[in-house]
């Protein structure tokens, strides 16, 4: 993480704001040193998926064909307000905090989220239901995340597997994010939205998605509300991954940290180019690759 950005002149806003809300650390130096509980944890977690974010695209804004289409997964779609430039980095990364505390004061302690694969959506429900197990994330192709209790979401992946499921697994999430479970969060959340100055719209040259319906935000402070209803309402990234592909979408570049999402993006976009910041090697290979530079 941060090994095309750190040293960017351009990112160091992001890492500046970073620091100022991880308790004097450097989160470049934290995501070395740091052990996996912290790195884990759900504030520095999302503290460091934005920053990669925000870092991310400090690479290429300047240089890209418009217009683009933004969309977030998860705690991204906070960061993709900011790629939007609907909200600032210090701004995105001090409500990545709050979106944790509250998430964090929701949960009960002892909730999570797990992985299934090679289930139809109405089969995995039914076998949820009973355990009070819920969609969190809909993604495509028959992938789905879930959750719930962490007791009632292993139960629910050993009777995923009897039922030919593909996979099913725990993740190291310590919350059940994306579930009615977090009701609260959303309430919490949505109230310290609604107190932002936000633009009355949305820049003509983005489109910027969201996560939970895959929509265009054409009115922020509308959006904010979505934006805050997602930390307890199903995340429906195959939505979003359709609407790239409706507009006609040739190129993705995944922001990070990782390449999952440029993975699931190949499973739909199956004429675009797709690639993850973590495929290159220099910050001058991204910037080389994305339309309109050069």
């Amino acid at each position: 993480m941060f090994d095309l950005t750190g040293q960017q002149p351009e990112a160091q806003r992001v890492f500046e704001a970073a620091r100022a809300v991880l308790d004097g650390k450097d989160p470049r130096q934290l995501v070395r040193e740091a052990d996996p509980a912290t790195l884990y944890s759900n504030r520095v977690g999302q503290v460091l998926c934005c920053s990669q974010a925000l870092a991310g695209w400090t690479l290429i804004q300047r240089h890209l064909s418009r217009p683009v289409i933004i969309a977030g997964y998860s705690v991204g779609e906070l960061a993709a307000w900011g790629c939007a430039g609907l909200l600032t980095p210090e701004e995105v990364l001090r409500l990545a905090v709050l979106r944790a505390e509250v998430m964090d004061a929701a949960g009960n302690g002892n909730t999570g989220l797990a992985a299934i694969r090679g289930l139809g959506r109405a089969r995995l429900e039914s076998i949820c239901h009973p355990h009070d197990v819920h969609i969190a994330i809909v993604n495509s192709g028959d992938l789905f995340i879930v959750g719930g209790v962490r007791d009632a979401l292993s139960r629910v992946c050993d009777a995923a597997l009897k039922a030919g499921a593909a996979r099913a697994g725990m993740l190291h999430v310590a919350v059940a994010a994306h579930t009615p479970l977090l009701a609260e969060a959303s309430r919490r959340f949505g109230a310290a939205l609604a107190q932002l100055n936000l633009p009355l719209h949305s820049p003509a040259d983005v489109r910027l998605l969201t996560g939970i319906d895959g929509e265009v935000v054409f009115d922020p402070p509308a959006g904010a509300g979505k934006l805050a209803q997602q930390i307890s309402r199903t995340v429906d990234w195959a939505a979003c991954l359709d609407a790239c592909r409706a507009t006609g979408a040739k190129t993705v570049l995944e922001l990070g940290p990782g390449r999952a999402l440029a993975n699931l993006a190949r499973e739909v976009l199956t004429d675009a180019q797709v690639r993850s910041v973590e495929d290159f090697r220099t910050p001058e290979g991204v910037v080389k690759w994305v339309p309109g530079a050069g």
